[in-house]
């Protein structure tokens, strides 16, 4: 990928022999997997020595910057509130019609469209403050770095966010703003006076000085000053020059009034396009016809600061090292030969200042060819070099959205297929999936692209390694907030997998019953119940009293709730409810049939209460299951302890029979003397 300094970035993978093998690689979620192969039969005889290692190499790198994050985390938050803004006025569309100051709040403009433009304006300043916050923090990294690599790194990457801001900054003003003619040129002039800042450090070391007009910049700050349009403060250095120089005071004193009487388009000011070009070319010849009288000759740097404020193109040239780049010296020729540029001439004279800046010397780099673009309006041409230049997405994806907000994407969108704001966006949220913990901004920006944001979204968070459970809780949320079914079906069954391998039932059957997954809450629900043959009592009592209408899940759910119920009647000493349940478990088959033995022993105390519990019918239907359960149990053979488990059953059923014969008995008693009386 190719950094905005023109320099190609190398990706080199130590150990890989690419004579004597090839490479194959495979793209995974926001990085590709590289490895050594060999695809010549001849060669798999030979030895070769081979890279014993995979390497992953990652697209999307920044990323991982700690610095960066709060890049995206911060941007996060104003993407998010532009769409809510859009949604918002979208929402007020479809209501009656409101007058403004109902409809929209605090607002300083006299109709809501201009408003929404104030509004857009807004945010992309708020764009370029955290661009700019971050760019200081990571000069400051630059500096305090220990190793030299760290700090050319940081350098690097301040390079690249000041790039950044500087493109985001002339689309705001041409795209966004849409100056118009006058008002474009003060615009541009901002433009560079935040981006060209060296001058205000020189500034404060000359005044800082003694005698700052002997300062040996002394003459190179003068000549930025009018270079960058800060005619007040070059007027205030020369006053300074003619305070101690008496013989070149009355220059001074003169180029000074020609510097204070340039007429300028202030934004306040009420005179038109065409009474301004009137009195700029009066002060024009003015300045002129001193340069021709010789009011300068005298001195080189006066003339040569009369030259730069004439427009001549030879003396800016001459400047070339002050000014530093060709856009600069774009501004500085238009704020002094076309103060009124209209925005359609605007690409003419970027392309003769950049001829004649380079002058054949150099081939203009990917940010030379970025501002062009963005000089002759050409959106798509901004966009598409930004993608080659930059090493990630998050800048084409936010500034795409933005000018997409401002409809101004409608006639590109058949370059990058249905939509062009919606490619970019799911290439950045994708890059932000490769992150452990940016993946939760990705998918707000999957929520915003209308057409393909769900199924990438879905396919997304299904990589999402779930390696705790409060990481496994939130893509969760994020999940069942988005109806995301199948999804959350699967989320479920994984952690309820993982709470059976750590024998935690309790959680494991919540999560079952969570995802619907009638199977798997039928394995946990046996799980429960071969716990409880073995240890005499459940675990988890809460989960399994308050399981609801969820017990329906299963049939096999189904009984451990019952039969949790019948062990809470017994214990409410409610006998005859306890019976009653305890027979349907049976005669309803809903019991699995190796737990019946279980539910037979758990009626013997029943059995040998003192009161009749169980009548002569319900024992009737006991002694059925029971005979049921004896003639259907396998014959087997094995000596030593299967066939001492297998005495103890039978022993268990013999007891059976006898507390059900004598309760038979009693019933039939019971239930006689009852007729006779």
């Amino acid at each position: 990928m190719e950094e905005l300094d023109g320099e190609p970035t190398v990706t080199l993978i130590p150990g890989v022999n690419s004579k004597k093998k090839q490479m194959c690689f495979d793209w995974g979620p926001g990085e590709m997997l590289v490895c050594e192969t060999s695809f010549n039969k001849k060669e798999k005889s030979e030895t070769v020595p081979g890279c014993p290692f995979i390497y992953i190499i990652r697209k999307d790198i920044d990323v991982y910057s700690q610095i960066l994050r709060k890049l995206f985390n911060e941007s996060h938050g104003i993407f998010v509130g532009l769409q809510r803004i859009e949604e918002e006025l979208t929402g007020k569309s479809r209501k009656a019609q409101l007058p403004c100051f109902l409809s929209l709040q605090d607002a300083p403009c006299s109709c809501c469209m201009s408003f929404h433009f104030c509004r857009l304006v807004r945010v992309s300043k708020n764009y370029r403050s955290v661009i700019r916050a971050c760019m200081e923090e990571m000069h400051q990294a630059a500096i305090a770095a220990k190793d030299p690599a760290s700090g050319r790194q940081f350098s690097s990457q301040v390079s690249i966010l000041s790039a950044m801001e500087l493109i985001w900054n002339l689309c705001e003003i041409l795209f966004i703003e849409v100056a118009p003619a006058g008002p474009l040129l003060l615009h541009l002039l901002d433009w560079v006076r935040l981006h060209v800042c060296e001058v205000d450090s020189l500034l404060a070391d000359v005044l800082g000085s003694e005698n700052p007009s002997k300062h040996e910049s002394f003459w190179n700050l003068v000549t930025i000053l009018v270079l960058q349009g800060r005619l007040d403060e070059a007027r205030q250095m020369l006053s300074k020059e003619a305070d101690v120089s008496p013989t070149s005071a009355g220059m001074c004193r003169i180029l000074g009034d020609l510097m204070r009487t340039m007429p300028v388009l202030s934004p306040g000011n009420t005179q038109t396009l065409t009474e301004l070009e009137l009195k700029w070319q009066h002060w024009h010849e003015e300045c002129e016809r001193h340069l021709q009288d010789g009011t300068f000759a005298s001195s080189p740097h006066l003339e040569s600061l009369c030259k730069i404020m004439l427009g001549d193109e030879a003396a800016l040239l001459e400047q070339k090292e002050l000014l530093n780049n060709w856009y600069h010296f774009l501004v500085t020729r238009l704020l002094y030969s076309h103060p009124t540029v209209k925005p359609i001439d605007l690409h003419f004279y970027a392309q003769s200042s950049l001829d004649l800046f380079l002058g054949g010397e150099s081939s203009p780099e990917p940010l030379d060819n970025i501002l062009m673009a963005a000089f002759e309006f050409d959106i798509h041409q901004v966009i598409k070099e930004c993608s080659i230049a930059l090493s990630n997405w998050w800048f084409v994806a936010h500034l795409t959205d933005l000018l997409d907000h401002c409809k101004l994407l409608q006639s590109h969108n058949l370059y990058f297929g249905s939509n062009m704001r919606e490619f970019l966006l799911l290439e950045y949220a994708s890059g932000l999936f490769a992150h452990h913990s940016l993946w939760q901004l990705g998918v707000d920006y999957f929520d915003y692209c209308p057409e393909l944001g769900r199924v990438s979204l879905e396919l997304h968070i299904e990589r999402i390694p779930l390696s705790t459970e409060q990481k496994a809780l939130k893509v969760l949320r994020i999940c069942e907030q988005r109806q995301m079914t199948e999804q959350v079906r699967s989320i479920c069954k994984i952690l309820a997998m993982k709470a059976v391998r750590n024998n935690r039932l309790g959680s494991a059957l919540s999560w079952s019953i969570r995802a619907k997954d009638a199977a798997f809450a039928t394995l946990v629900s046996d799980r429960f119940l071969r716990d409880y043959c073995e240890r005499g009592c459940f675990s988890d009592l809460d989960l399994i009293d308050n399981l609801g209408p969820a017990m329906m899940l299963s049939d096999r759910l189904t009984f451990l709730g019952k039969y949790r119920e019948f062990h809470r009647f017994y214990g409410e000493k409610r006998f005859f409810d306890a019976a009653s349940l305890l027979l349907s478990l049976m005669t309803s088959q809903i019991a699995p049939r190796c737990f019946w033995v279980t539910l037979l022993t758990d009626a013997l105390p029943l059995l040998e209460q003192k009161q009749v519990i169980f009548t002569t019918e319900q024992t009737y239907e006991l002694m059925r299951c029971l005979e049921d359960l004896a003639s259907g149990r396998p014959v087997r053979g094995e000596p030593g302890a299967q066939r001492l488990q297998e005495d103890i059953e039978n022993t268990k059923l013999e007891m059976l029979r006898l507390a059900l014969a004598r309760n038979l008995a009693r019933a039939i008693i019971k239930e006689g003397s009852l007729e006779g009386s």
